[in-house]
C-alpha cells in the first residue's frame, strides 16, 4: 500500500536539505503503526526517515525493512545501482568497526580526530537491506557508526576539493573545526565556505546541531566525485559523495543513539584521509586497504 502523509509547515530557521530527518509521519500514530506491521518499507520523501524520531520504534519493532531511494538523478542512480559484492565489502567494513575500541582519522591538511567506538551501534548499507530491521540507502556502499556520548574529540580540516553535501557545493577553501566530547566548538576559516557552514549552524540555536551525528567510509566504486560538476543542485541530493570508495564521511546534528535529534544538518565527505581501527589502516590516503580494496 502507499502511505501519503502531507509536507508539514515550515518551521526551520534557514532552508533544509539532505538532512535524513523527515518530519513528513509527525508522530502520525495510525502511520506509525501500519510500518510496523509491513516487511518492506520504501521510502520516497524528500529526506528519508533513517533520522527521523519516528523511525527508531518502527525499527524496534523487528519487521520491516527500509530502503530509501533518494532524490537522485536517474543516471546516479544507474550508475551507483547496489550490486551483491558491494555488501561483501560493507558487512567487512562493519565487523572491523565492531571489533574495534578507537578510530582515528588523520590528513596532510591537518585532521587529526579520534573516536571511541566502545559501545557504539554500527552499521552501513550496499543499497539493499535483507533481514527485518536492516535499514538502506539508494545509491549505497557505506560502513559507519554512531559514536556515543563524549565520544569523539579532536580537529578535523576540511581542503579545497572537499564537499559540503548540504549546500551541495566543492570547498574552495578550508575549514578547521575543533571537535570537543562530540560537539563541535570552533569552525576557523578564511573563506566563503566556513562563514556560511557557521552562520548556518548558529542560525538553529539549537546545540545538538553542532554533535557529531555518525562517522565512516564509503566503498561504492560507481560513485564519481567529479558527478557534482554536472548536475545542477536541484538534479541531486547528493548522496553519492557519501558512498564514494575511500572516502571519510562525518556528519553533524541527528545522532538517534545519542539522543539527540535535530533538522541541523551537516554532511561533510572529505578526500584524501586514512582511518585506522586500533592502529590498522584501512583506508590511507583516500584508498580503501587490504580485503576493503578493489
Amino acid at each position: 500500500c502507499m502511505i501519503q502523509m502531507p509536507t508539514p509547515p515550515q518551521v526551520a530557521p534557514v532552508p533544509v536539505k539532505s538532512t535524513g530527518t523527515s518530519w513528513a509521519l509527525q508522530g502520525n500514530r495510525a502511520a506509525i503503526e501500519a510500518l510496523k506491521l509491513v516487511e518492506v518499507v520504501v521510502d520516497c520523501t524528500v529526506e528519508g526517515l533513517i533520522h527521523a524520531p519516528e523511525w527508531p520504534e518502527i525499527e524496534e519493532a523487528g519487521r520491516a525493512r527500509l530502503l530509501v531511494i533518494t532524490n537522485e538523478h536517474p543516471e546516479i542512480l544507474e550508475r551507483t545501482e547496489p550490486k551483491a559484492e558491494h555488501a561483501v565489502r560493507v558487512k567487512l567494513g562493519i565487523d572491523m568497526l565492531k571489533a574495534a575500541n578507537e578510530m582515528r582519522i588523520t590528513s596532510a591538511a591537518g585532521t587529526d580526530l579520534t573516536v571511541d567506538l566502545r559501545g557504539a551501534p554500527c552499521g552501513g548499507t550496499a543499497g539493499f537491506g535483507t533481514t527485518p530491521g536492516s535499514v538502506a540507502h539508494w545509491p549505497g556502499g557505506l560502513c559507519l557508526t554512531f559514536p556515543g556520548k563524549n565520544c569523539v574529540n579532536g580537529r578535523v580540516v576540511m581542503d579545497i576539493g572537499d564537499m559540503n553535501l548540504t549546500f551541495k557545493t566543492y570547498l574552495t577553501s578550508r575549514i578547521d573545526f575543533t571537535i570537543e566530547n562530540d560537539f563541535v566548538t570552533s569552525i576557523k576559516g578564511d573563506g566563503i565556505d566556513a562563514l556560511h557552514l557557521r552562520e548556518y549552524l548558529e542560525a538553529w540555536k539549537d546545540k545538538n546541531a553542532f554533535g557529531v551525528s555518525h562517522v565512516g567510509w564509503g566503498v561504492n566504486p560507481g560513485a564519481q566525485w567529479v558527478s557534482a560538476a554536472m548536475y545542477d543542485k536541484k538534479d541531486m541530493q547528493a548522496v553519492e559523495f557519501r558512498a564514494l570508495a575511500g572516502s571519510f564521511l562525518w556528519s553533524t546534528g541527528a545522532n538517534q543513539y545519542a539522543g539527540r535529534f535535530t533538522l541541523g544538518h551537516f554532511d561533510l565527505p572529505m578526500r584524501n584521509c586514512t582511518i585506522a581501527l586500533d592502529g590498522k589502516v584501512v583506508v590511507k590516503e583516500g584508498k580503501l586497504q587490504g580485503e576493503l580494496a578493489f
